[in-house]
């Protein structure tokens, strides 16, 4: 599913926001003190974009934003150069970015159309960054109510699921088969912890 949205970049009006989300701690970190804050071990750093462009007359109480496509990156760090190297390979480079103002995202006017950096506190994040507040929130509550705890090696691939599933939200009946599809024409990244090779069966 990540493979086929790498396929498509976003393009337009584009939202960009860092989301931490909980895993559970590395055993090689077990035995350190817990950090709080950003560099938490029991917080991965995720890297959330979304199209989106502007309502002229929104619905009360909606966004004055209207979404389509959205996609979700795991990254080390949130220094500049793996966020600007991010945007690079899923941002369109005349795409019109609106992002905070943090460091990580100083040297992305370089490499698309307009950048949009705002100072944005906590409180007005929906108002600036719409989609991407609702994008966490969604997520956070689909992984806690399913998943309940989940590795960091594993947290790619979930949201890859979600973003896939978002991304085609007006298919309907059809998503299924067009999953099908696409399973049937890629092959997987991950190795069988049992038979050591990359497929399944």
């Amino acid at each position: 599913m990540g493979k086929r949205d790498d396929i498509h970049s976003l393009s337009g009006q584009v939202e960009l926001g860092n989301a931490f989300i909980a895993t559970l701690i590395p055993d090689d970190q077990k035995d350190e003190a817990l950090k709080r804050g950003v560099g938490s071990q029991n917080k991965s750093k995720v890297l959330v974009m979304t199209e989106s462009t502007f309502v002229e007359n929104p619905k009360q109480g909606k966004p004055h934003k209207a979404v389509n496509r959205i996609k979700m990156k795991t990254v080390c760090d949130l220094k500049a150069e793996t966020t600007t190297n991010m945007v690079k390979e899923n941002v369109d480079s005349q795409a019109e970015l609106t992002a905070d103002a943090s460091a990580s995202c100083k040297k992305l006017k370089e490499h698309v159309k307009r950048q949009d950096a705002k100072v944005v506190r906590q409180g007005d994040l929906p108002k600036v960054l719409p989609w991407v507040h609702i994008a966490i929130d969604n997520v956070k509550r689909l992984l806690l109510d399913v998943h309940h705890q989940l590795k960091n090696e594993y947290l790619q691939y979930c949201l890859n699921e979600f973003c896939y599933k978002f991304n085609r939200r007006h298919f309907g009946e059809n998503l299924f088969d067009r999953m099908i599809r696409v399973a049937a024409n890629y092959r997987t990244d991950f190795k069988s912890k049992i038979y050591n090779r990359s497929l399944c069966g």
